[in-house]
């Protein structure tokens, strides 16, 4: 005889928590990218250092409208 095992499902506000853990990683690579775009811009002015900087503002960019859309599914 199978026994069948039930999974504990997360409330709506657990699972945005659990979210805002993992989102946090996101937020903390864009600020390291950044920073590194504008040390390399700082040491030698390059096209690298301008990338670095750029892909940062784009993942925190994202980062911010997918915790937008989260709150508005929310509510």
């Amino acid at each position: 005889m199978a026994q069948f095992k039930f999974k504990r499902r997360l409330t709506e506000t657990e699972e945005f928590e659990l979210m805002k853990i993992v989102l946090d990683k996101f937020l903390w690579l864009g600020v390291l990218l950044s920073g590194f775009g504008l040390y390399q811009l700082a040491l030698e002015n390059s096209l690298l250092g301008a990338s670095f900087l750029l892909a940062g503002f784009v993942l925190m960019f994202l980062f911010s409208w997918f915790i937008k859309k989260e709150f508005e599914l929310i509510r």
